[in-house]
């Protein structure tokens, strides 16, 4: 985690709700929606967690289908809503370099999550050595090019239906803490890989990638610490880091809701504010990073229509 940093908007009155704010971005019209959670009073800086939509949705489906809103609101941080400028469907898609989608000519889209976080801080008050990024399906590969590829510097990534581990890597400050939500019955993004273009090795290999980019030792643990989910978890890793896969046996392509005592986005906060807690494990599998497959060259060209929401 980076030394903590208030922004330039701490001191500034706003209140707590939700906000949308439009405006031009890099030459280009953007929409943003943000919570603000009670309390705020402008003076203590707050973590900022940026929450990716997917292929084809918006930023408000995104923050109805996530309710991460209720999660900032009990917990205290400020949560936003950046949207794409790609048309996609009915909604919108994000530019992700590396890509077979990717547009050269198109938006900017790191530099302008990157835009969006300084907007932010300039705004309200951020504490920019908490600032963090989820995403769903194609929100979550933006989100993950994000943390390889900053503009600003990422304290965590949470991935829900879509981690990847682009080649190239290189997270700035360090080690990026890494969790990933996935379900086996995925039909939009394979758990085991081999789906569309942009979707080729497994949830599994891309998480395995990211423990060995943080600099983990070789070898992961498992738990089963709720009924049909297996949590894989990457430790002691560069920095203090931590990689950690959940596998969700049975479920399809969205993001997670809570089931009993298995509440996805208690575990996001916890885990991005380092307050989590180790899951029960087994003996390392020390095969766990060895020979994984490289990732497919990237191609450009036109967005390609996904099966789903969001996807």
């Amino acid at each position: 985690m980076g030394e903590r940093t208030a922004t330039a908007g701490c001191g500034r009155a706003a209140a707590p709700g939700q906000v949308t704010i439009t405006e031009a971005i890099a030459g280009r019209q953007r929409t943003v929606r943000v919570r603000i959670p009670p309390g705020y009073t402008g003076k203590r800086p707050l973590p900022l967690l940026l929450n990716l939509h997917g292929t084809g949705s918006t930023a408000a489906k995104q923050e109805r289908a996530s309710g991460l809103d209720a999660t900032a609101d009990e917990h205290g941080f400020v949560v936003a809503y950046p949207q794409a400028a790609r048309h996609s469907g009915g909604g919108f898609a994000w530019n992700i370099p590396g890509t077979p989608s990717f547009a050269s000519r198109g938006p900017n889209d790191v530099a302008y999550l990157g835009d969006v976080v300084r907007l932010l801080g300039e705004r309200y008050c951020v504490d920019t050595g908490r600032v963090y990024a989820s995403g769903f399906s194609g929100g979550a590969r933006m989100a993950s090019q994000l943390a390889c590829t900053p503009p600003v510097r990422l304290a965590g990534l949470v991935a829900v239906s879509g981690i990847r581990a682009p080649s190239g890597c290189h997270p700035s400050g360090g080690a990026v803490p890494v969790l990933a939500f996935h379900g086996t019955a995925d039909r939009t993004n394979p758990y085991h890989g081999h789906g569309q273009p942009y979707w080729t090795y497994s949830v599994p290999v891309a998480a395995a990638r990211w423990a060995r980019y943080d600099g983990c030792p070789a070898g992961a643990a498992t738990g089963r610490p709720f009924p049909g989910v297996t949590v894989t978890s990457y430790r002691g890793c560069r920095d203090g880091g931590t990689v950690e896969l959940y596998t969700l046996a049975g479920k399809g392509h969205r993001w997670p809701p809570a089931s009993g005592a298995f509440r996805p986005n208690e575990i996001l906060w916890q885990f991005l504010s380092g307050q989590g807690r180790p899951a029960p494990s087994i003996p390392p599998d020390p095969s766990a990073l060895s020979a994984l497959p490289r990732p497919p060259a990237s191609r450009s060209g036109a967005i390609r229509s996904c099966a789903g929401s969001g996807c």
